[in-house]
């Protein structure tokens, strides 16, 4: 089940970033991007578990999506493409007619699932990323 993602689910979310990424957000990160009024947030759950989420930021009629991790168990299972398939429907039901984001150049799989969504590569952040260090493509559909 993908739904709204709360400040009950914060834990759950660090949790995932921790075990997903070498430069994760704080807990106090995820406490106040999930407050603010420009974020559209979600998370899938199986049986009543946190086992992915999604963060993106909306101004006028475009998005970034800010995150996206699946939790090591849950990995190519399909969570991360439902994920993104509802986000995306969110986002082009409130007229965000451009989203973006980031990855890292080397995470195969999650260029593969951006792909296969519709977004194209539309430049590079040099050493964008730390632990370890490496590019980013910025990707973009719409």
């Amino acid at each position: 089940m993908i739904r709204r993602a709360t400040e009950e689910d914060v834990a759950a979310i660090h949790a995932i970033e921790v075990a997903s990424f070498g430069d994760p957000w704080s807990v106090g990160s995820f406490r106040s991007t999930l407050a603010h009024p420009q974020v559209v947030a979600k998370v899938a759950e199986r049986a009543g578990k946190v086992i992915g989420y999604c963060i993106a930021w909306v101004v006028s009629d475009e998005a970034e999506l800010a995150n996206l991790a699946i939790d090591r168990a849950a990995r190519r299972t399909g969570v991360g493409a439902a994920l993104l398939d509802d986000l995306l429907a969110t986002l082009d039901a409130q007229g965000r007619v451009t989203v973006y984001l980031e990855v890292r150049e080397g995470n195969a799989a999650a260029r593969a699932l951006y792909e296969s969504r519709g977004f194209m590569e539309a430049g590079r952040r040099k050493m964008y990323y730390r632990n370890p260090d490496e590019d980013a493509l910025v990707m973009r559909r719409g």
